[in-house]
């Protein structure tokens, strides 16, 4: 279930929070004046989130740099048979 709280409650009620994003193991989206402000999760679901993203950053620049060969390689044989 998607929790929803106003962000004055992280002043009033920290420790409440925290237990509830902690131990329900899923984000929670804080409010401002009834608009959507941030995000509290857990460091170790951030974590797994930013290494799921990691891994995709890196095969994506593998893949760009792998791209970026196959197509200098023709550049590069038609300078040289300009020589």
């Amino acid at each position: 279930m998607i929790q929803i709280r106003p962000a004055t409650d992280l002043q009033n009620n920290y420790n409440a929070i925290e237990k509830e994003v902690l131990e329900g193991e899923q984000m929670m989206y804080l409010t401002k004046n009834g608009y959507g402000s941030m995000v509290m999760l857990s460091l170790e679901k951030y974590t797994e989130l930013t290494d799921k993203q990691n891994v995709l950053n890196i095969a994506n620049t593998n893949a760009k740099k792998e791209h970026i060969e196959i197509i200098s390689r023709p550049k590069r044989l038609v300078e040289d048979d300009d020589e």
